[in-house]
């Protein structure tokens, strides 16, 4: 069994200094936490995998496909392979426990410039 603490998983990220903190990784998944500062900006690209974000602290925009809704703790938002997307006017720290199907990067790089969410 593998199994974190959302607090755990803060902390680790805090001490990475680092926006996205990658803490399982299998074939074919893997998980971490994006945290993005009020009025911070979201320079990721699409990625070559599907990914689910689960909101667990703060509050934004996103935009998928040229589509905007809200999110807030418990927002649920599945998004494709391939497809633009981003967090904007992040108003609340934003800590999102993020999901690749199958693990990020395992389709390979083409066609995303920035796979990981966030900055390196």
């Amino acid at each position: 069994m593998e199994a974190h603490e959302v607090s755990g998983l803060l902390e680790s990220r805090a001490v990475s200094g680092r926006a996205y903190l990658e803490f399982q990784r299998s074939a074919d998944l893997s998980t971490g936490l994006y945290v993005l500062p009020a009025g911070g900006v979201d320079p990721q690209d699409p990625h070559t995998e599907d990914e689910i974000y689960v909101v667990h602290a703060g509050r934004a925009m996103i935009q998928v496909g040229g589509e905007d809704r809200p999110v807030r703790a418990g927002s649920v938002v599945f998004v494709a392979a391939g497809v633009e997307h981003r967090f904007h006017t992040i108003e609340e720290e934003l800590a999102v426990v993020v999901v690749f199907g199958p693990a990020e990067g395992s389709r390979g790089r083409e066609g995303a410039a920035n796979p990981r969410p966030g900055p390196r």
